[in-house]
């Protein structure tokens, strides 16, 4: 029976996808699991699964062409099977053609916004039922688990149906000696600092030649155009601010990394760590905007708005942040902000924030203003920690410190509810004793 290979939605937001490249070509034999085209969504590029077997019958879109979420882009069948009822006369697709389920699906179903996280109680390293005598893996899975020199029958795949995702490969890794997972690996680059396709670049400036130049907009581009026009026109914003002394987390950070040469801890890792502390002891803001109502999130997801290379802006997540140690924070944080720069992120690592950061201080911007990520009710601005004169007993001394603007959704955080998130932020920060316990 034909399936069909459809455009997936990758995310909430995402309305169209473009076809990037065809990883099979007309005619080529076609198994359930074989990545069969890659996709630029509104957040990542990914990689489209065949759900059936047979043979590539018909590519539908060509590269480059962006098309609705739900489109017809190719047709597997049987190389002697009348495909003619899913395909119009003119090439273009028939998505009233056929009632069949979808040929191809991404990594992993988006989680609805503020949805917990998965289980923190990591499933005892095994092997993971077979579907139809094959294995169910994410295509990252499956070069992860290549690159370790790990079997995927040896992985207990946690994802849906059984599915193997990125966390099981790196559980099972974590429970395999160095000579087994790492010596294969040697040499390889991880998922995580794998080298970023090669993405436009725009000319130098000259004198001479065109005027000017119009590029189209890209997916994420889009989104970012729409979501802002629907964060700053309809949510009320308004801004508070505070100065903190950074001497003690400067402390914090060096011991740390001298005790641990390979933490590599740096002032953002505390700062989420102690931002998800003070939500812990602040609740109401860790609430969003829900129409009729407001939602009072239970479990405190961070979102980290990351810049993409090439252009773009996307909001990696860091989960159940106020369970995680530094340790853990610093080294999730890092692999999560790698791959969203170069746009591999799976669904379910840009979805479901409950609160956001957005950090330019490693770009000397001592102070700014974020907007809002609908409908979470507020983001942190994080400046620059530098030296600066301060006012202590009287007299002028060099300090260290670090401007924090909360941009709050008046909807849902009044002024004194912001203002009492900030003075505990401000005292974890300058007390760093507290994130310890």
């Amino acid at each position: 029976m034909a399936v069909k290979v459809m455009m997936p939605k990758g995310s909430d937001t995402m309305t169209e996808g473009k076809v990037l490249k065809w990883l099979k070509k007309e005619g080529d034999a076609i198994s359930t699991g074989d990545t069969v085209v890659e996709i630029e969504t509104d957040k990542v590029n990914m990689e489209v699964e065949a759900m059936g077997s047979g043979v590539l019958r018909k590519i539908l879109v060509a590269v480059d062409k962006v098309v609705p979420v739900g489109e017809l882009l190719a047709v597997i069948a049987k190389t002697d099977e009348d495909i003619s009822a899913l395909i119009k006369p003119n090439g273009a697709s028939s998505t009233a053609a056929s009632g069949h389920a979808p040929a191809a699906s991404p990594h992993a179903p988006t989680p609805a916004a503020g949805g917990s996280a998965p289980s923190a109680q990591a499933p005892a390293p095994g092997p993971s039922p077979a579907v139809g005598g094959r294995l169910l893996a994410s295509p990252l899975a499956k070069r992860m688990a290549k690159e370790m020199g790990l079997e995927l029958a040896d992985i207990t795949g946690t994802g849906p149906n059984g599915r193997i995702i990125r966390q099981d490969v790196e559980r099972r890794a974590a429970h395999v000696p160095v000579t087994q997972a790492g010596a294969a690996a040697v040499g390889a680059p991880t998922p995580s600092r794998a080298p970023a396709s090669a993405l436009p670049r725009r000319p130098a400036l000259s004198p001479t030649g065109p005027e000017y130049s119009d590029e189209p907009l890209t997916s994420m581009r889009k989104v970012i155009a729409t979501r802002l026009v629907q964060s700053k026109g309809p949510v009320p914003h308004f801004y508070l601010a505070i100065e903190v002394n950074m001497q003690r987390a400067k402390e914090l950070r060096e011991s740390a990394n001298l005790l641990d040469g390979e933490l590599k801890l740096s002032y953002n890792d505390i700062i989420l760590k102690a931002c998800a502390a003070a939500l812990r002891q602040n609740p109401e803001v860790n609430a969003s905007f829900q129409g009729e109502s407001i939602r009072f999130h239970n479990r405190v997801h961070l979102g980290m708005a990351v810049a993409t290379e090439g252009g773009g802006l996307i909001t990696p997540v860091l989960r159940n942040a106020d369970t995680k140690s530094l340790a853990e924070i610093s080294s999730e944080t890092k692999e999560l902000a790698a791959r969203a720069r170069t746009r591999k992120l799976l669904p379910e690592e840009y979805a479901g924030s409950t609160f956001s950061i957005s950090n330019l201080g490693m770009m000397g911007i001592d102070e700014f203003s974020a907007i809002i990520n609908p409908p979470e009710g507020a983001i942190l601005a994080v400046g620059a920690v530098a030296e600066k004169p301060v006012v202590v007993d009287g007299r002028v001394e060099v300090g260290l410190r670090c401007r924090l603007t909360l941009s709050c959704d008046h909807r849902v955080v009044d002024g004194a509810t912001g203002a009492k998130f900030l003075q505990s932020l401000k005292q974890i920060l300058e007390n760093p004793v507290y994130l310890a316990f």
